[in-house]
C-alpha cells in the first residue's frame, strides 16, 4: 500500500482555516472597535509568546510531558523500529524520546517535518509486541508527515487568545467606566463565542485527522491489524489505569493516540474518535488491501 495524499484531509485543513480565519477577522473587528488598544497590545503580547512556543514547540511539549531524548544506546531497538519506519514514510528520522509512565501512549511533536520527535511511554513499550509497537510509530510519523503538528497549533492560536481574552478581560477593564466599560464586555462576550466555534471547529479536525494518520500507519507499515491490536490493547490498558495517573497526563490529551476521556461530554469533546470506529476502519482497509 503505497502512501497517498489525503486531500479529504486538506480540504478539512483548508476549510477549518478559512473559516477561522474569517471569525478572526470579525473579532478583530470588534475587539478594536471596542475595547481600543488594552486587549489588542495583550493579543499581540500572547501572540509573541505562541510563536515562541509554535518555534519550541517540539522542546516545550517534552520538558511538560517530562519525555527524556534518549540516544541510540539507550534504547538501541526502539530507535531502530523508528528509523526503519521513517525511511519508509520517507521522512527524517526524528529525535525519539521516552516517558516513564504508567500509561501506555505515545505523541509526536514539532513545528515541521525537519524539527519532529516521536515520544512513547515506558508503559506503552512493556504492553506491545513489535508489530504493535511499529503501528503506533508508524501513526505519529503519519502526523509528522501530514503537518498536523503545524495547522493545529495555528488554528489553535487565535482560540487560545479568545479565551485568555474572557478569562482576564475584567482586568483590562476592570477600572473603565461608561462606554468603554461596556465594550469590554462586549468583547468578552464576542471572545467567549469565537472560542466556542473555533474549539468545535478544532476538535471536527482534530478527530478527522487521527483517521488519517491511522491510515498512513497502515500506507507505512503494510499492517493495519497491527495497529488496530494496538488500539485495542492500549484501550483496555487505560482502564485499569488508576485515576491519579490518568489525571496528570489528562491535559496533553491531543497529543496521545487514544485520550484519557471517558463519559458522554469527554467524547463529545473529544480530540479522537471513538476507538471502536478507528479499529473497523483499520480492517475494513486491511479487507481492502487482501483483495487488491
Amino acid at each position: 500500500m503505497d502512501w497517498q495524499p489525503d486531500w479529504g484531509l486538506r480540504f478539512r485543513m483548508f476549510l477549518t482555516m478559512f473559516l477561522l480565519f474569517a471569525l478572526y477577522i470579525v473579532f478583530a473587528g470588534v475587539i478594536t472597535a471596542y475595547v481600543g488598544g488594552g486587549l489588542f497590545v495583550f493579543a499581540l503580547l500572547f501572540g509573541g509568546m505562541s510563536f515562541v512556543q509554535y518555534y519550541y514547540s517540539d522542546t516545550l511539549t517534552l520538558k511538560t510531558m517530562g519525555a527524556k531524548v534518549i540516544d541510540d544506546d539507550e534504547y538501541p531497538q526502539l530507535h531502530a523500529a523508528v528509523e526503519r519506519l521513517s525511511q519508509q514514510a520517507d521522512l527524517p528520522k526524528p529525535k525519539v524520546a521516552v516517558i516513564d509512565s504508567k500509561v501506555p501512549n505515545a505523541f509526536a511533536t514539532g513545528r515541521n517535518q525537519k524539527n519532529a520527535a516521536v515520544a512513547v511511554t515506558t508503559g506503552l513499550m512493556r504492553r506491545l509486541n513489535q508489530e504493535e509497537l511499529d503501528g503506533v510509530i508508524a501513526h505519529e510519523l503519519a502526523h509528522v508527515k501530514n503537518r498536523d503538528m503545524m495547522v493545529m497549533t495555528i488554528a489553535s492560536f487565535l482560540s487560545t487568545i479568545a479565551f485568555m481574552i474572557v478569562r482576564w478581560g475584567a482586568f483590562f477593564g476592570g477600572g473603565r467606566r461608561g462606554r468603554g466599560g461596556g465594550g469590554v464586555v462586549v468583547a468578552i462576550l464576542v471572545s467567549l463565542v469565537v472560542w466556542i466555534i473555533s474549539y468545535l471547529l478544532i476538535r471536527a479536525l482534530s478527530r478527522y485527522r487521527e483517521f488519517a494518520a491511522d491510515r498512513g500507519a497502515a500506507a507505512i507499515t503494510g499492517n493495519p491489524a497491527a495497529l488496530a491490536s494496538a488500539l485495542m490493547t492500549i484501550s483496555g490498558d487505560v482502564e485499569k489505569i488508576p485515576d491519579r495517573d490518568l489525571r496528570e497526563e489528562a491535559e496533553m490529551n491531543a497529543f496521545f493516540i487514544i485520550p484519557l476521556q471517558s463519559g458522554i461530554v469527554g467524547r463529545l469533546f473529544s480530540t479522537h474518535p471513538d476507538t471502536e470506529r478507528r479499529v473497523e476502519a483499520l480492517r475494513q482497509l486491511e479487507r481492502e488491501m487482501e483483495t487488491v
